[in-house]
């Protein structure tokens, strides 16, 4: 009983840091920002968050807010994949990976349709 009651608890953490990570990627102006919940689909992750930034510097913006804020409020660290300059750059916190885009990489990759069963929680254009 002690175990579903951490497991519960974990889900519920693991939530309110991915909507966490949505609002400080809104407070950047990232742009179409989708929170999918993945944990009826696989193992990798429990949540993606996916947001759009418009130039590298607003991409740098957009992940310095989230990794800082997550940081400070969750005491979590991400490995990172890529950087701004290549326009995807991915924030793995385990529960929850975060990718900011490029809106021209966005487009290429498409995640959200390659996701398309997971449950979208949270979307703002």
């Amino acid at each position: 009983m002690k175990e579903d009651a951490l497991i519960q608890d974990q889900a519920v953490e693991a939530t309110d840091i991915a909507r966490r990570a949505v609002a400080l990627a809104e407070d950047k102006q990232a742009s179409d920002i989708v929170l999918l919940d993945l944990r009826k689909l696989n193992t990798i992750a429990d949540y993606f968050v996916i947001c759009s930034g418009a130039s590298e510097r607003q991409l740098k913006a957009i992940i310095e807010a989230i990794d800082e804020g997550l940081s400070r409020e969750y005491d979590r660290q991400a490995r990172f994949e890529g950087t701004p300059d290549t326009g995807w750059v991915l924030l793995d916190y385990g529960d929850l990976v975060v990718h900011v885009f490029s809106i021209e990489l966005r487009d290429r990759y498409r995640l959200e349709r390659l996701w398309n069963k997971a449950t979208p929680i949270v979307v703002v254009q």
